[in-house]
């Protein structure tokens, strides 16, 4: 089969090139690749900062869509899964290729109203949404939610998850005319940070009596320090990246006596078992929502999976509002 490899030049360039065919195990099935979805870490993976768990392919790709042609023998007794389904699925890695091997129980069907490019968009970001939200945010009907960097790919399905649940969402963005592209996202307020503080806005929304209970930060940085007086009580401030930066000096004494706590979270950490969990809420609690419209990834561009490096470099530029998706395999 065929995979997207790193070069090992200057540019650490991609090439779509011959490797191995996986081997599947018995607890795995084998999905024959439609589409596969970008994510910042694969960015990390390809400059040398994020490898692949122990056992994954050495190719990039954490989420795919795709149709099961194979079975291991305890995956067809453990599971209902049958050739020819469509799945999408949460990878280790090796989601830029033809075919990957996976787990029986980190695939999830493709809903009934997705087309295999949106399912290939849902596994990581629905997963790490549910993750953040529901089990480290404990997050409540009726109570707030600061999204840092609202045209992420991760914005575009944890703020509508979080809507579609009943919370109220603050979302932040650099520029009036990324805010205005995020107006289907339904966001009840949208901070854009070149004309005024996240800070200054929390400040004034805890005054109003509608403080933020949970704020997930894939930012970090100064602003975090700045940030976290204006939490309301008990409130969760969720880490799960630092890219504006690693550091920020915090008051310890503001941490006890308001009942705070800081977070640090990611998804490829967890164990095979917790995510396995993961996916299996994600099917009972989000899909009939998913079914209904509720909650949809939102797609920026897609790309044939030769396009690779081009795909990549959107995210490089953060141009994208939404997710950018490879097209493995046409219908």
């Amino acid at each position: 089969m065929k995979a997207i490899l790193i070069k090992d030049d200057e540019r650490r360039s991609l090439i779509w090139t011959n490797v191995p065919d996986p081997c599947i195990g018995s607890d795995e099935i084998l999905i024959e690749i439609h589409a596969a979805a970008l994510n910042r870490a694969d960015l990390m993976q390809r400059a040398g900062d994020y490898p692949p768990p122990e056992g994954c392919p050495e190719w990039m790709g954490l989420e795919v869509a795709g149709v099961i042609v194979a079975i291991g023998d305890v995956a067809e007794s453990e599971s209902q899964w049958k050739i020819g389904d469509k799945v999408c699925a949460l990878l280790g890695g090796g989601g830029y290729a033809e075919y990957v091997a996976v787990r029986y129980d980190m695939a999830m069907p493709v809903p009934s109203n997705c087309s295999m490019i949106q399912a290939a968009a849902i596994p990581e970001a629905f997963a790490t949404s549910y993750l953040n939200l529901f089990i480290e945010g404990n997050a409540k009907d009726g109570e707030t939610l600061l999204m840092n960097a609202g045209a992420s790919g991760l914005a575009s399905v944890l703020i509508p998850m979080a809507k579609a649940f009943g919370l109220r969402v603050i979302t932040t963005v650099l520029t009036q005319k990324i805010a205005d592209s995020l107006g289907h996202l339904n966001a009840d307020r949208v901070i854009v940070t070149e004309k005024e503080s996240i800070a200054d806005v929390m400040k004034r929304e805890l005054a109003a009596g509608h403080g933020v209970d949970i704020a997930i930060d894939c930012l970090g940085g100064p602003a975090v320090s700045e940030c976290l007086p204006y939490m309301e009580r008990d409130g969760r401030w969720i880490i799960i990246a630092t890219l504006a930066g690693d550091e920020a000096l915090i008051d310890m004494k503001l941490m006890y006596k308001h009942s705070l706590r800081i977070i640090g979270n990611t998804l490829r950490a967890r164990t095979p078992a917790m995510k396995a969990r993961i996916l299996s809420a994600l099917v009972r609690d989000v899909w009939p929502k998913v079914v209904r419209g509720e909650v949809m990834p939102t797609i920026y561009k897609t790309f044939p999976i030769e396009q690779a490096e081009e795909a990549q470099a959107i995210l490089q530029r953060g141009e994208n509002v939404g997710k950018v998706v490879l097209v493995v395999k046409e219908k």
